[in-house]
């Protein structure tokens, strides 16, 4: 089995990429709000902050901050997958792999996962988040895609109704 090597710093602050297995499939924004009610029940079990998210068909990307002495995102992440998988009918195909091992064949397994390093490294992954949807043609403007944090920070002064971001970020966000 693979060695991965995660960060783990309590109370710190993550940015996430989580896959649907399926690329194609539109499961995330076709059932949001089973993903909200996932994502609503891991959090009263064991606290986050979330910082920016959105939530695309296929994919999703969030940034966290954990409580402090707490660094177990793997295990909220494992607990908002299985909730929402729960939430869902019994319709995918199924691998051999994953029918031996009582799988369901809705999230891929692994996650991308970025510590965040400084207030630059911050803003440039919410940013992301905000701009993701402009970015795969889903919108043409940030505003106009209802599953993400941006309404959000808009509410709170954070950016202006009318930003635009750059669709160009630099760098690794945990996509293919």
């Amino acid at each position: 089995m693979p060695n991965y090597r995660r960060a783990f710093v309590p109370g710190g602050c993550w940015f996430f990429t989580v896959n649907l297995l399926e690329r194609r499939n539109t499961l995330l924004v076709d059932h949001i709000a089973i993903l909200r009610d996932a994502v609503a029940r891991t959090r009263q079990r064991l606290p986050f902050e979330i910082d920016a998210v959105v939530v695309l068909p296929d994919h999703l990307h969030a940034v966290w901050t954990l409580p402090p002495e707490d660094a177990d995102f793997s295990t909220r992440w494992r607990l908002i997958k299985t909730h929402f998988a729960k939430g869902l009918p019994k319709q995918e195909r199924l691998s051999v792999v994953r029918a031996r091992r009582r799988e369901r064949g809705i999230w891929q397994r692994r996650f991308w996962e970025h510590l965040i390093r400084d207030e630059d490294d911050y803003a440039r992954h919410v940013e992301y988040c905000m701009i993701n949807p402009v970015k795969h043609g889903l919108v043409s403007l940030v505003q106009d895609w209802p599953y993400s944090s941006f309404h959000r920070d808009v509410c709170r002064g954070v950016f202006p109704i009318d930003w635009t971001g750059d669709a160009g970020v630099e760098g690794e966000f945990g996509e293919a």
